[in-house]
């Protein structure tokens, strides 16, 4: 296996082995916790822009399979892991992760002490990087200048489309800023059929749609940069029943007149704990952000989830607006599926399904 490198904007260095896709690489150098669900951090479009790194030592040992895609294609920079399973054991493989790769055009790299790197992260905070065969000739000012842009324009959906549900009684239209498939599948499993739009639809445009309720997708980067969609949203609120995922969430707060900031190095994995400010429960999470919202600069808002960790807003509750949002995705398959009831939270705002 070929040496590779990577290169930290603070000046590390790790020497490393390719795998997948050949070429070099510039993105924002992340890590992600989860112990398993490659898969669907792979497939996840929340990580466009971004070289995403697993904490996890051993990746790939049950393969690949299409059908746990969260998108169509990988939006990743770069994959890089410990150790690689060349080797996977699964009835349901249909490839390698090296093969993955290498169909996605995805540099990886593997045989870096990833335990080093993730403290470095976590004591720094989230920095670029670059991925290069020669590490003795990088511009650290082009890294440094790297930055994620126009990532929920590259990601959103062209033209609108309609999934139907069996039986359906509701109707909710679904703005997406990166949606993955699991947010449809909950919701049409609930009896909905769902109209997904573009992320730049006007207000007027997604009411004249009829539907029963309107969701905010996830999606990827800076929440401000979205600074029309946030301008749509203010004209929806409290039209109908509403629901806020991950950046949706985000949009919801800065279009009621609240602020984001950025984390230091996010939460990223299947694993991340969240109290329930009304029930007193803890529940394990699915996540992928770098932005948090101030829940006290939110005018209106009633916080309804924090982080057991380090204490940031993990959801906010506007009962007059009919608006209830989420920083986790309680649509994940990829960790206990006991946040799926926000979901029923919702078709219970809409009227539901009697």
């Amino acid at each position: 296996m070929k040496k590779v490198y990577i290169v930290l904007e603070d000046g590390h260095v790790f020497e490393g082995e390719r795998f997948g896709a050949e070429g070099e690489v510039i993105g924002e150098f992340v890590f992600t916790t989860g112990m398993g669900a490659y898969v669907e951090t792979l497939t996840d479009p929340t990580y466009y822009g971004q070289i995403v790194m697993h904490t996890f030592p051993l990746i790939g040992n049950y393969g690949i399979m299409e059908e746990d895609f969260e998108c169509d294609k990988s939006h990743l920079k770069a994959y890089v892991v410990r150790e690689w399973c060349d080797a996977p054991s699964n009835f349901r493989c249909q490839y390698t992760l090296d093969e993955f790769l290498k169909k996605q055009g995805i540099v990886g790299v593997c045989g870096v002490d990833t335990r080093e790197i993730t403290r470095i992260i976590r004591d720094n905070g989230v920095m670029n990087a670059k991925i290069t065969d020669d590490p003795s000739n990088v511009d650290f000012d082009e890294i440094k200048a790297y930055k994620i842009t126009g990532a929920v324009e590259a990601l959103s959906t062209k033209e609108a489309y309609t999934v139907k549900a069996e039986n359906a009684k509701k109707s909710v239209a679904l703005v997406d800023f990166g949606k993955t498939k699991s947010i449809i599948a909950e919701l049409t499993k609930r009896g909905c059929d769902v109209t997904v739009v573009p992320h730049n639809t006007s207000a007027e445009e997604i009411l004249a749609l009829g539907a029963d309720g309107i969701v905010l997708s996830n999606g990827p980067a800076d929440p401000k940069e979205n600074t029309a969609a946030v301008e749509e949203i203010k004209k929806l609120i409290g039209k109908a029943p509403m629901l806020g995922i991950c950046l949706g969430h985000q949009l919801a707060a800065l279009a009621m007149g609240g602020e984001t900031v950025k984390l230091q190095y996010g939460h990223r994995g299947a694993n991340q704990p969240v109290k329930s400010l009304e029930n007193g429960k803890t529940y394990i999470t699915s996540q992928n952000h770098g932005y948090e919202v101030k829940a006290d600069s939110v005018p209106g808002g009633v916080q309804s989830f924090v982080n057991a960790n380090d204490g940031t807003c993990e959801g906010m509750s506007y009962a007059d607006k009919k608006l209830i949002t989420t920083q986790f995705h309680p649509e994940a398959c990829i960790s206990p599926l006991n946040t799926h009831y926000v979901y029923d939270e919702f078709i219970t705002m809409m009227g539901g399904n009697d």
